[in-house]
């Protein structure tokens, strides 16, 4: 027959396997229990399933909670000694549900055992609104694996320099007629290497270009303000019709003479072009036109 005194003094005073002790700051122990049927947690005579042979709990598993019994006309037979009734998702369903099998618990176990249905209720919200958030998962690396992959991606970097410093230097030399006929290499790879090379050498060219491109749209935008100045020109226009008149004459001058001079047995050397001279202002204009005659023999 179960006797519950008898079974707290036991356990009080003796030895719990759930029973756990903690040492406060400057105060008394505070004894806590580990059962998962316990309501508060504590380490007491009311809260502690053992001594109790009259006794409710709530447990939560995989998200649903169950409403757990023990009566003491189930105490000869230990694995159903716990009556496990599973309660609604709905918080006020399963607030009624618990007030229907405990109607003749004590008050005190009825508070206890709704306050736990009200915590287990909200750590299930939270529970599933942290799975509709996208979270970053930490991931452990072991340093040996990373180290490992580090110094091969470091050899497989020096492996391809080499590998394209023999490529280039072989294609130069079979450019440059080195070997000539004595070796026999398939043309096809060797005019595929030379289409890559001139592929490489043409997105340089297009690079240069964008470049350039850019850097005349940036100096276009660097353009000053438009300025207005007046206009000089007009009489310098006047004095080079002037000039042009008295040009006319001095040629026709010059073709009597030369028609005259074309009789005598004599030639001439090319005269010098006129030079203008520029000034502002009033403006002279000089020919000069030199002529040899030499004497015939």
């Amino acid at each position: 027959m179960q006797h519950d005194e008898v079974i707290w003094k036991v356990i009080n005073n003796g030895f719990c396997s759930f029973k756990v002790r903690t040492k406060l700051q400057g105060k008394d122990t505070q004894n806590f229990c580990r059962n998962e049927y316990n309501v508060t947690g504590l380490c007491n005579r009311q809260s502690c399933p053992l001594a109790n042979s009259r006794y409710a709990t709530i447990v939560e598993n995989e998200g649903w909670c169950y409403l757990c019994i023990k009566t003491i006309e189930r105490a000869h037979s230990p694995k159903n000694m716990w009556e496990r009734i599973r309660l609604p998702k709905n918080y006020a369903q399963a607030l009624a549900l618990v007030d229907k099998h405990l109607e003749f618990f004590p008050k005190t176990l009825i508070h206890r055992n709704k306050q736990r249905l009200t915590k287990i209720h909200q750590y299930l919200i939270r529970m599933r609104k942290l799975k509709l958030k996208v979270q970053p998962k930490l991931v452990g690396e072991p340093k040996k694996i990373a180290r490992r992959e580090r110094r091969r991606e470091q050899k497989a970097e020096k492996i391809a320099l080499i590998d394209r410093a023999i490529k280039a230097e072989l294609v130069q030399r079979l450019e440059a007629g080195v070997y000539g006929d004595i070796y026999n290499f398939p043309k096809q790879v060797y005019k595929d290497v030379l289409e890559e090379m001139g592929e490489e050498k043409d997105r340089e060219i297009e690079a240069d270009d964008e470049k350039e491109l850019e850097e005349e749209a940036e100096g276009e935008g660097d353009e000053g303000p438009v300025e207005f100045v007046e206009d000089y020109g007009e009489d310098d226009d006047y004095e080079d019709v002037e000039g042009l008149g008295d040009l006319t004459k001095d040629r026709d001058g010059a073709g009597g003479d030369s028609d005259d001079d074309s009789e005598k047995p004599s030639s001439s050397k090319p005269s010098k072009k006129p030079t203008r001279k520029r000034r502002r202002g009033a403006r002279e204009i000089e020919y000069e036109i030199e002529t040899e005659v030499e004497t015939a023999k």
